[in-house]
């Protein structure tokens, strides 16, 4: 059996090189919206995520001396991968907050039942989530956060280098207790639409006990699905700058963990 050509002698040390440096952008990839979704090919996303990590190699990335398959190796991956994860959830976090406010408003107007496939998670979820999901989306894209993302990846390189990518306690507190201000979040982007419908269902409520003949399920429902298609076409705009705003607050704890604070 002859070996390889010598001009491909360190083929495969390069290659196990290219796989390491796309560990951590491809774990970030995965958490993160749009890139994580299950439309996304597996192959465009790693051709992405090595893109995004071909930097790490010109800081000194290596493989340990003993492989991947050892002590050292398994540490890193494992370094490599929840570094990567904690930067696509926290911007995932941002994203959900639509997610939740658009699930508040479906149950105040009755439309709990409206469940349809999410096409970004592959799960069931409202309709009027699912929208709001999708507006989520497009600004998450008008603003840039795929390349603020990838950026954020890039730089984590610096303050958390391959080898020593270890979040500490602060970062991984901090990053939970953002995760749970996405009730907060969520619960301030349904607030304008959310509590006038729910007037709307006290008001009917009270009209059902002054006339007790009065069918609640018959006009109730419907009025509150009106008037909260209305506000929602009305507050449009107002729920649009809180989703960004929530988006960019994920975005910049990205940002935050990229560069070792927390």
């Amino acid at each position: 059996m002859t070996g390889l050509p010598a001009g491909f002698a360190g083929l495969e040390a390069q290659l196990w090189l290219w796989l390491l440096a796309a560990i951590r952008p491809g774990a970030a990839f995965l958490a993160a919206p749009v890139f994580g979704a299950a439309q996304v090919p597996v192959q465009l996303r790693f051709v992405i995520a090595l893109a995004v990590g071909m930097p790490a190699l010109g800081m000194g990335m290596a493989v340990p001396p003993d492989g991947l398959v050892s002590v050292a190796g398994i540490a890193m991956v494992t370094g490599e991968v929840l570094v990567g994860l904690a930067l696509g959830f926290a911007v995932q976090v941002g994203l959900s907050a639509a997610l939740l406010a658009g699930e508040t408003i479906g149950n105040a107007m009755g439309l709990g039942f409206a469940a349809m496939v999410d096409p970004m998670t592959g799960t069931q979820s409202g309709a009027i989530g699912q929208m709001l999901s999708i507006l989520g989306t497009f600004l998450f894209l008008a603003l840039g956060g795929h390349l603020l993302l990838a950026a954020a990846v890039v730089d984590s390189y610096r303050a958390l280098p391959p080898g020593s990518a270890w979040l500490a306690a602060g970062q991984v507190g901090g990053l939970l207790r953002f995760a749970g201000d996405v009730f907060g979040m969520g619960l301030a982007i349904a607030l304008p639409v959310g509590f006038a419908v729910v007037l709307v269902q006290l008001v009917m409520g009270v009209l059902a006990r002054s006339a007790p003949a009065l069918n609640l399920f018959s006009v109730g429902l419907p009025a509150a699905l009106l008037a909260g298609l209305v506000l929602l076409a009305i507050a449009t705009p107002q729920l649009a700058d809180a989703i960004t705003a929530a988006i960019t607050r994920g975005l910049d704890e990205a940002r935050l963990l990229a560069s070792g604070g927390g």
